[in-house]
């Protein structure tokens, strides 16, 4: 234990500062600048960060024990019963640009000769909720770690273009409140990012909005069950149980989704929780960060962003097809 010490304060202090820095500049998010943080660290900190100096045990630590818990904690934050009344209401938009955007990837990254890993991150964060889908689908692929900040760094990037093209699209459009919070909820990667464009267009529809995007962030489970088993089937686990069928840590989300939905817990308790979720997976993107250089991005090419550019624009556009067949307006 003694050895982990130092790394983990370490991630601590970095986490700190960038979910403080997050909540001044939501565009960027906590995520990625807790995975910068970890970046710029190794960069400056030398041979101490590195495999086998002093820091290093600490950071493996955060990097494969934090997101795992932090996916279980967020599940605290999304009681059933409450996601799916919005859920039923909205089922054929959140659904459909489910299966849009599930197609696009799949024919796109195709069509641009990804690595699997590349496409899968990009997608995931791309269709269901950033970072958290990111942070998720990790925990699982185990993916090398440039892919998962080129990732993360595609994510940020159409976080921005979203929140500040989102709001002035939306009232040229005349967009309801309703409507408005449903596109950002479904077609905005990030929540902070979905807040913040919601925000920007009218109280009504953030708080719409985000409600759209928690009840989107239970396809956390199905996808890391599916990922879970396509891995199953190229490496078989050596026994088969239920653990082998399905990751612990969903197992784990489940339940505590189960858990928030009897009230047990009490109101005042959710929004720490939750936050305390968020906060950990920024201290996982920290370690993650940590063992990212320059090279490795620059290494992976323009292709992941084109795919990210594509996949986005054909979420957005196929969103609002989606309500204008629906209703939403």
């Amino acid at each position: 234990m003694r050895s982990l010490i130092p790394g983990l304060a370490l991630v601590a202090v970095l986490a700190f500062l960038a979910t403080a820095v997050g909540r001044v500049l939501p565009v960027v998010g906590a995520p990625v600048l807790g995975l910068g943080g970890g970046a710029i660290a190794t960069a400056f900190g030398g041979a101490a960060l590195r495999a086998g100096g002093r820091f290093a045990p600490g950071l493996a630590f955060a990097r494969q024990r934090l997101l795992q818990t932090a996916i279980v904690l967020l599940g605290l934050g999304l009681p059933m019963g409450t996601v799916l009344s919005v859920g039923r209401r909205s089922a054929a938009v959140l659904l459909g640009t489910l299966v849009i955007g599930a197609v696009t990837a799949f024919a796109v990254g195709r069509l641009l000769a990804l690595d699997r890993d590349s496409a899968t991150l990009v997608a995931v964060g791309t269709t269901i909720c950033g970072a958290s889908a990111i942070a998720a689908a990790t925990a699982v692929l185990r993916p090398r770690r440039e892919t998962v900040g080129y990732a993360l760094a595609t994510i940020f990037v159409f976080n921005v273009v979203a929140v500040l093209a989102f709001p002035p699209i939306g009232r040229l459009l005349g967009m309801s409140d309703q409507a408005f919070g449903l596109w950002a909820g479904t077609a905005i990667n990030d929540t902070s990012s979905v807040l913040a464009a919601g925000v920007v267009f009218g109280t009504a529809a953030a708080h719409f909005a985000v409600t759209v995007k928690l009840v989107r962030s239970l396809m956390i489970v199905p996808m890391c069950v599916g990922l879970h088993w396509a891995q199953r089937r190229t490496r078989p686990p050596a026994r088969s149980a239920l653990r082998g069928i399905v990751p612990a840590f969903v197992l784990l989300f489940l339940a505590a989704s189960a858990v928030a939905a009897t009230g047990v817990i009490p109101h005042d308790w959710l929004a720490a929780v939750t936050a305390a979720g968020a906060w950990l997976i920024v201290a996982a993107l920290v370690g993650i960060g940590a063992e990212l250089t320059w090279d490795q991005v620059r290494n992976a090419g323009t292709r992941p962003l084109v795919f990210g550019g594509i996949l986005s624009v054909t979420l957005a556009t196929g969103s609002l097809a989606l309500q204008s067949v629906t209703g939403w307006h």
